[in-house]
Parts: structure tokens; C-alpha cells; sequence
């Protein structure tokens, strides 16, 4: 069976993903979009150039909205992050990226895509609410990348802290990919030891260290002037569970009945998109936390919506 994987948006992420599936092998098509011509020929011809030294690896590189009709996964990169690093705040791409989602989702629902679509453009948990209504998949098979990267960022540094491998860590990051989020510490273990615990016996300060996680990636952002690898390795991951039908436990941006929007939360992923969704005995703070950063989220909608009605 073939497998078919799409990129609507080639900037630094898009651009990162592609080289990455093209290296690796993981789709036998992909497809590539962008508002910008010179920019989109530039990147098929020099994932073209990468490929011919790839040895058995060849991946079929295509354009075009059209070419979305019979595809497995469809990434939405799209975005301008410079606008986030700017102001210093995760929340400045609403009007910006916002603006394209009626756009974009317009497109992909009329090349007839049915497959499962990952959006990575920020803020991703707004975006994911409002690409779902215009392309009118199923929920289940629409997913943001959430955070899946926080909980990433939250192991790597945890690890760091108790000089252990982050795969050592265990433990989500959850609600809004934005400030937001929460680190739900009482899911969180160091070689299976309670953090909590952890914590107190060593004086740790837990909201110090939640404050880093939450601020890891403008220091990426500053420093370079984009994040890329982690997210893209991030969305890859989410690619190949469904790919695979993996049934993979992640912490990804899906539909929340009870907030009627996508927040982020464990869930089993495979080729149907968000599979199951997990329970988790949560502390009360944390619930009340969880339901904030949901707030914070329909906050993001409305504004979007509000765009788009003008």
C-alpha cells in the first residue's frame, strides 16, 4: 500500500519534516504546498538533490492541493512564528495564522482529503477546533502535535535534574500548547519514583521547574530564530503511529466533549486517528488548571472567529 503523507506549509518545520520522511523513508509520495512559488520549487529540488544520495530510499515528491485527495496524513505547517518571538508571546500568531485557516480548510476539504490531519500551527489547540469545523472530518481525525513536545521538553529536562536518560521519565504536560499548560507532577515518575515525592525530599521547587518547561521553547526560538527539530520529530512521531496503526499511548491536542474543543490529554493513536482517550486520576489543582488552560483556548477560537467573520 502506498503511503501518502502532505505538507501545506514548507518553512523552517515543514521544511524539517520533509527532509526528515524523505531520509527515513517514510512515505513512498509526498506531497508539498506553499503560498511561495520560488520557495516550494527551491525545497523539491533539493530534497530531489538529497534523495539521489539516499540509496534505496525514494520518496515521489508531488504539488498541489489535488494531490491531497488520496492521501494517508496531511500536515498544516503554516504559520509565522517570528510573530510569537516578537512580542514574546505564544498567542501572537492567532491573528496571523488564524486568518488562513477558513482558506486552507476550504482547499483540503474540496480535493476531497479523508485521511488524518495533523496540525502543527499555532496556537495549535485553537487551530485544530477551527480546522476540523471547515474540513468537517470526523474529530477523532484531526490532531494537533499539543504537547507532545512539552511533555518532551518536561522529560528532557527532568532528566537533566536527576542525571538519568528523559526515557527514564514518565509523565505529561497537558491542557494548552501555550503558557497555559500544566506539568501534571502527580503523573510525573523519575525510574518510576513519585516526582512529588522526589521533590520533597530533595527541596526541589516543582514551579520553578514547571516554569522552565513552559519557557523552553522561546529560549529555542530566540536563540535561532524558529523552533524546528523538536516539533517536527514531534509530528513525524504522531505520523508513524498512524501509519502504523501503532495504538501508541501520546499526549496530543484532540476533541474534548466536555469542553467541546481540542485540548491536550493522552490518547491511544493509530490509522484512525485518536483511537481512545485516557482516564487520569488528576489532583483537584490540576483540574482546576486543566479547566483554565481550556478557557485559554476557547479564548483563542473566539478571537479567531471573530477574524474570519469580518
Amino acid at each position: 500500500m502506498t503511503r501518502k503523507i502532505g505538507i501545506i506549509g514548507v518553512g523552517h518545520v515543514g521544511a524539517a519534516i520533509a527532509h526528515a520522511l524523505v531520509v527515513e523513508g517514510v512515505a513512498d509520495e509526498l506531497v508539498l504546498i506553499d503560498t511561495n512559488e520560488q520557495k516550494l520549487t527551491a525545497e523539491v529540488v533539493d530534497l530531489q538533490d538529497a534523495a539521489a544520495n539516499l540509496g534505496s530510499n525514494h520518496t515521489k515528491i508531488l504539488q498541489g492541493y489535488e494531490q491531497l485527495a488520496d492521501a494517508d496524513v496531511v500536515f498544516s505547517t503554516i504559520g509565522n512564528v517570528a510573530a510569537s518571538l516578537e512580542l514574546g508571546d505564544r498567542n501572537a500568531e492567532v491573528k496571523i495564522n488564524g486568518k488562513m485557516v477558513a482558506t486552507v480548510g476550504t482547499s483540503i476539504k474540496e480535493a476531497g482529503f479523508k485521511g488524518t490531519l495533523i496540525v502543527i500551527s499555532n496556537p495549535v489547540d485553537a487551530i485544530a477546533s477551527l480546522y476540523q469545523k471547515y474540513i468537517g472530518l470526523p474529530s477523532q481525525r484531526v490532531i494537533g502535535t499539543g504537547t507532545l513536545l512539552d511533555s518532551a521538553r518536561m522529560k528532557r529536562i527532568v532528566g537533566e535534574l536527576f542525571g538519568v536518560d528523559p526515557r527514564s521519565v514518565s509523565g505529561y504536560v497537558l491542557g494548552e500548547h501555550g503558557d497555559a499548560q500544566l506539568t501534571a507532577w502527580s503523573t510525573v515518575r523519575v525510574h518510576n519514583q513519585p516526582i512529588i515525592e522526589l521533590a520533597k525530599q530533595r527541596g526541589l521547587d516543582l514551579v520553578a521547574l514547571e516554569q522552565s518547561v513552559r519557557t523552553g521553547g522561546m529560549v529555542v526560538g530566540f536563540g535561532k530564530g524558529f523552533t524546528s527539530y523538536g516539533i517536527a520529530t514531534a509530528g513525524i512521531r504522531l505520523a508513524k503511529a498512524v501509519l502504523s496503526d501503532a495504538h501508541e499511548e501520546l499526549v496530543v491536542s484532540s476533541y474534548s466533549a466536555t469542553y467541546d474543543l481540542f485540548i491536550s490529554y493522552p490518547a491511544i493513536v493509530g490509522r484512525a486517528g485518536i483511537v481512545e482517550l485516557l482516564d487520569l486520576n488528576l489532583l483537584p489543582e490540576e483540574l482546576a488548571k486543566f479547566a483554565k488552560s481550556a478557557a485559554s483556548i476557547r479564548t483563542n477560537i473566539t478571537a479567531i472567529e471573530a477574524l474570519l467573520s469580518k
